[in-house]
């Protein structure tokens, strides 16, 4: 029985690394970016990893997992957008975003525990290029969404598909890390 938990908690202290450095190294500058801006840095890395799925040629030298670790951070970006707005400044200190890192990604793993107790952890059949279609569609809802400003008739909100995407993208850096082909 492979340990969901484990594996989530490995695959997101990878991502929660890059993260930190690059804050240590830019600082919050991200903040001036409203959740459309982010909602597009996520579309540019989903793009390029279904590009490198489709192509099975890159260029650049990177492969998808640091897409998929770039999706986890700006979903986390994208959700502490939402809660605080775009600021003009870098207005919140370091430690601050940490925490607030680490409380979305607890709020995510909760979620994925809950929605894995309901559909028996199906993500583990599941292949690597359907994430990157489903992280896709969840981009296009939300920029529908955004594009509604922010309202809904029925469905879920911008929140909800950013956890998604982090959840699918946490997914991906499992299964890479289980050895799958990148």
């Amino acid at each position: 029985m492979k340990d969901t938990n484990k594996q989530f908690d490995e695959a997101i202290a990878c991502c929660k690394e890059i993260f930190t450095k690059k804050l240590y190294d830019y600082g919050g500058a991200w903040r001036i970016m409203r959740t459309e801006s982010v909602t597009d840095q996520i579309f540019i890395k989903a793009k390029r990893i279904r590009s490198l799925e489709i192509k099975k040629e890159n260029l650049v030298g990177e492969g998808i997992k640091p897409e998929f670790i770039g999706i986890v951070n700006y979903a986390v970006i994208g959700l502490i957008q939402l809660a605080y707005g775009a600021s003009d400044t870098i207005d919140m200190q370091p430690d601050a975003i940490v925490k607030l890192y680490d409380k979305y990604v607890s709020d995510a793993k909760n979620l994925m525990f809950a929605k894995n107790h309901d559909y028996d952890e199906a993500w583990r059949s599941m292949r690597i290029s359907s994430y990157t279609d489903l992280i896709l569609m969840k981009i296009n809802r939300t920029k529908e969404i955004e594009d509604h400003k922010g309202k809904t008739l029925i469905s879920e909100g911008i929140d909800a598909n950013y956890f998604d995407m982090l959840n699918y993208a946490v997914f991906a850096l499992i299964k890479i890390a289980e050895g799958e082909a990148e």
